[in-house]
């Protein structure tokens, strides 16, 4: 965000670090009114099919997260490159953050019940995961943006994110398959 509004918005040092409200909002958001909501979905659907839980029943709220981070990264790339007013692409960051939070939140909670013992495991390997994605995009990103512009250049990951978007649907669907023919055995 540095490069984007420093430079085509002309935004201070201390203006750019306001911008994270929008991300910040959304995650806060998640937190306060739709995380809580993961557990009340659990129970639903545990109880709709005779009190037999499953790990899959943590995934449902995670499709808010597969919608609303394409959308986001889609409409913060193109607001930017056509140089829409800055609070229009800080909008879109909101929903970003409920995304990230939720995707988050439900996969941690999968792991959990689908690990159960190695439940520490899964989740550190998740998160090694994120980390080193994490690590290298920042390395790519510059290069990308140089060569396809902000527009193209955030919809690589928009498209990306598009293409990840069934996931928590596919694992609802054949998680437990999944599970059953992969198990951990130690």
């Amino acid at each position: 965000m540095q490069d984007i509004y420093s430079g085509s918005y002309g935004f201070s040092i201390e203006q750019v670090g306001f911008l994270y409200l929008g991300p910040g909002s959304g995650f806060l958001f998640a937190v306060w009114f739709l995380v809580p909501r993961i557990d009340d979905v659990y129970k639903k659907l545990t109880a709709k099919h005779s009190e037999k839980p499953m790990p899959e029943y943590r995934l449902p709220l995670a499709n808010i997260g597969a919608v609303f981070i394409p959308m986001s990264l889609f409409w913060f790339a193109w607001t930017v490159e056509k140089h829409a007013h800055w609070f229009a692409s800080i909008a879109g960051t909101f929903f970003y953050g409920i995304g990230q939070v939720m995707i988050l939140n439900c996969t941690q909670n999968y792991y959990i019940d689908s690990f159960k013992t190695y439940a520490a495991s899964a989740i550190a390997a998740g998160t090694v995961f994120r980390s080193l994605v994490g690590g290298v995009v920042p390395l790519l990103a510059p290069s990308l943006f140089d060569g396809l512009g902000y527009g193209w250049g955030i919809s690589v990951f928009g498209f990306v994110s598009l293409v990840l978007a069934p996931a928590p649907v596919l694992f609802f669907a054949f998680g437990e398959r999944i599970r059953e023919r992969f198990t951990v055995k130690l």
